[in-house]
């Protein structure tokens, strides 16, 4: 069974390990690649890949299909997406406090997403927008790390 941890264990393991999460970089029949505007630390109020750690006891397929549907309203496996490579994020901030750093071991994934998407969960993200790749590497508001996958 998959829980939540308290937010002093969630603290506790910050700083002291990485966390494994998923990237999801979602693109359009128009070519253009959803980011969120995010509401958290750590790269907060920057425009970002919709993401999400994964949870003790979860597989990487469970955690995909959870991160989907909490962060876009979808329901999709993983087999409907690509594996693109394994990445490393480091902060010096993190959600719980600015004196605790996050290390993130990211496994991103592309999904391309032909149907209009029109409503978002606003728990990470006060606002989406839809990026042509341009965009995104021109862009000063989208985080670097966002950008990296576009390189």
């Amino acid at each position: 069974m998959v829980k939540r941890l308290s937010r002093d264990l969630f603290e506790n393991i910050l700083a002291n390990t990485p966390l494994i999460s998923i990237d999801l970089i979602l693109e359009n029949s128009d070519g253009k690649f959803l980011l969120g505007y995010r509401n958290n630390k750590p790269a907060q109020h920057h425009w970002f890949v919709p993401g999400g750690r994964i949870f003790k006891s979860e597989s990487i397929a469970d955690a995909f299909k959870r991160i989907v549907s909490d962060e876009l309203n979808l329901h999709l496996e993983i087999e409907c997406a690509s594996f693109k490579s394994v990445y490393e994020h480091f902060y010096n901030d993190s959600y719980v406090s600015d004196s605790v750093s996050t290390h993130y071991i990211v496994l991103a994934y592309n999904i391309s997403y032909r149907s209009d998407l029109e409503s978002f969960p606003v728990n990470q993200h006060s606002k989406f927008k839809w990026f042509s790749k341009e965009e995104i590497l021109a862009s000063d508001s989208v985080h670097f790390y966002t950008k990296n996958y576009f390189q």
